[in-house]
């Protein structure tokens, strides 16, 4: 494939150069190879230091998705960018290389599946399908934003689940297991016949509002379906729950029924896990006000953002909106001075070093 043949999108990522066979390499005297108990002397000065061996240290690539995350989470857990190349040819075909040597190695794949969802989705489709064809030994596949998860069940007739789907498609292309944050819906880990670790943001987001001190607080679930996650953040923050009873008339549009539980002079505080066209938050906050609440904060993993979102939160009633860098914002969105983002890298890093060390993932939400 020539240069003319593609457009490059994506530059090299800067790293570690592929390593070298080190047997090959002649061994200064006195080394670990090179006299009776080095090896032994050697192991022993690497479990004082509490490294890992470097054969057995982890490798983690990334897509075009979200490379600061990425790039964060490496930063955090002291391992090197992978190197790779993405490049596209003129019609958007994706062309992918591995730049440095996956043989045997426990690899990481960071790529949440946002705007573009498809060509987001086919990128990490092809990068595991190198890392396959490139012997990696065990392929995990980290997915901060689950794209396709909300169509989790059949709700109308002829409609597909596409989250069933595309847990298909990560396992045919290679996923020997998967990392998750807040899933639309928990049960989308059965559909995978892989190991799933299912993560949660409200960790991050719990300690930040409990920094704020916030007067009378109640956590507010925009509907049934998110009363589990509501009633877990409730209990953390030791505060009431209510419920707002909503119907979906359509795609993207919602009517708010009634407020169930008392909000009257109390600050709210609305607990989601996406917010895509921001026309729920916006009603629901409104709701809140007009039964006399005294504040209304939001918060929610997913800053999906489409269409009027940005436009509807800067005009909102709301007096703040916290979410997660699990999806990139957008230029607008980051001008908004309501919207304030918080950083999920450090937990997606405990999480990689506990599944690559074997030890538990659920002692994170101790």
């Amino acid at each position: 494939m020539s240069k003319q043949d593609t457009t490059a999108v994506l530059s090299p990522i800067s790293g570690q150069a592929e390593e070298q066979d080190e047997s090959s390499q002649p061994q200064p005297q006195g080394s670990a190879q090179g006299q009776p108990g080095g090896q032994a002397k050697a192991s022993s000065e690497r479990k004082r230091s509490g490294r890992i061996p470097e054969p057995k240290r982890f490798k983690i690539f990334c897509g075009s998705s979200n490379r600061p995350l990425a790039e964060e989470i490496c930063k955090f857990v002291g391992v090197p960018l992978g190197e790779t190349r993405l490049q596209r040819f003129s019609d958007g075909e994706v062309h992918f290389q591995l730049l440095e040597n996956v043989r045997g190695a426990d690899v990481f794949v960071v790529q949440p599946t946002c705007y573009p969802v498809d060509q987001h989705l086919v990128e990490l489709l092809i990068m595991m399908d190198a890392l396959k064809r490139a012997s990696a030994g065990r392929i995990t596949v980290v997915i901060p934003y689950y794209g396709y998860a909300r169509q989790d069940r059949k709700d109308r007739p002829r409609v597909a689940i596409t989250s069933k789907l595309v847990a298909d498609l990560l396992q045919t292309a290679g996923a020997n297991r998967a990392l998750l944050v807040d899933l639309h819906a928990a049960q989308i880990q059965g559909f995978f016949n892989i190991p799933v670790d299912h993560l949660f943001a409200s960790p991050v987001l719990v300690s930040y509002f409990r920094d704020l001190e916030l007067p009378n607080l109640t956590v507010v679930s925009p509907d049934a379906g998110g009363v589990e996650r509501a009633r877990f953040f409730a209990k953390k923050l030791e505060v009431p729950l209510a419920i707002v009873d909503k119907r979906r008339t359509d795609i993207n549009v919602t009517e708010v029924m009634n407020v169930i539980g008392d909000v009257r002079g109390r600050t709210c505080l609305i607990l989601d896990d996406i917010i895509d066209t921001a026309g729920t938050l916006v009603k629901t906050a409104d709701a809140l006000l007009d039964q006399g609440a005294a504040k209304v904060y939001a918060c929610a993993t997913h800053a999906v953002l489409s269409g009027p979102a940005v436009e509807r939160i800067a005009t909102s009633r709301l007096e703040e909106l916290i979410v997660t860098n699990t999806i990139p914002l957008r230029e607008d969105a980051l001008r908004v001075p309501k919207i304030k983002v918080l950083s999920i890298a450090g937990l997606l890093g405990r999480a990689i070093e506990s599944i690559h060390m074997e030890t538990s993932v659920s002692r994170l939400f101790d």
